[in-house]
């Protein structure tokens, strides 16, 4: 059995890092609440665009924009949307594993990979993936521009023919205990026709101009809806295993402390033996 003064070190040991792990629990739930309210601000604009392209794609030609050329897939492009800390139970590496399947199953020598979070970008780098480019350090400062900057890149890279088709691969909100990983095809822009419903519209201007400006916007759109989605999801799988950890703490120190009286009283125990064994000798 351990002695009294290792015990009592592991109990301060634990309620220190239970007051860390509790902190970070109400600074994560803190910001999961600005997360969420921009996160679902941003929805129903990104969905209503997309389905009023999606209506529009049927009836145009394809070639008139390059953002919407298909072509033969030889070559890939995945955005990989990670974090850039840890201690947020599963997040990272459920996302890099599922990413890492798909670029296998393909062919890492050709695929492209921009790592979006400095976990991602570390994880591949260690196992020599292509990466073309990664962006780290914005997450606090999360904006707009951003979702821009990074799309013009990605865009480019498409429109240039490097890669033939981009895959994103994101954490979908669903809610503070569940996440869902997706794997979105960002480029070029499909649809399915089962889920085109045929609508009496009349458009002004022509469709054709409507696309041209219309499919630039959504792609900004979209890289927006993947960081604010990552970003939410993050803080909520951070609170909760920030939770889980507080909790364990302190179930932790109960065990401790139970195992510390225990020994404590086996040390009194022994001690009044002793003197009860010292007070009967000298009576011999």
């Amino acid at each position: 059995m351990a002695n009294l003064k290792d015990i009592r070190d592991r109990i301060k040991s634990v309620k220190s890092i239970q007051k860390v792990t509790s902190a970070m629990k109400m600074v994560a739930a803190a910001k999961i609440r600005r997360a969420q309210e921009r996160m679902e601000q941003g929805r129903p604009y990104a969905f209503a665009l997309e389905e009023v392209i999606h209506h529009l794609l049927p009836d145009i030609d394809r070639d008139m924009l390059d953002l919407l050329e298909v072509r033969d897939i030889k070559r890939k492009a995945y955005v990989v949307v990670s974090a850039d800390r840890g201690l947020a139970g599963a997040f990272n590496t459920n996302i890099t594993k599922i990413a890492q399947q798909e670029i296998d199953q393909f062919g890492k020598e050709n695929v492209d990979l921009f790592c979006i979070g400095k976990k991602s970008r570390d994880y591949f780098k260690r196992r020599d993936y292509n990466i073309i480019e990664s962006h780290i350090d914005f997450w606090n400062e999360l904006d707009y521009d951003n979702a821009m900057m990074i799309g013009r890149s990605i865009i480019d890279h498409f429109i240039s023919g490097k890669v033939d088709e981009i895959h994103v691969v994101y954490n979908y909100f669903i809610n503070l205990a569940h996440q869902e990983i997706k794997s979105e095809v960002l480029l070029p822009l499909m649809y399915n026709e089962k889920e085109i419903k045929v609508k009496d519209r009349l458009y002004e201007p022509s469709k054709e101009k409507l696309v041209s400006s219309l499919v630039p916007r959504h792609l900004n759109i979209q890289i927006w809806k993947y960081l604010l989605e990552s970003y939410a999801s993050e803080q909520a799988a951070r609170m909760m295993a920030m939770e889980n950890a507080t909790t364990n703490a302190k179930d932790m120190i109960k065990s401790l402390t139970l195992e510390f009286n225990k020994a404590r009283q086996a040390a009194i125990t022994t001690e009044m033996l002793e003197i009860v064994s010292g007070a009967e000798a000298l009576k011999e």
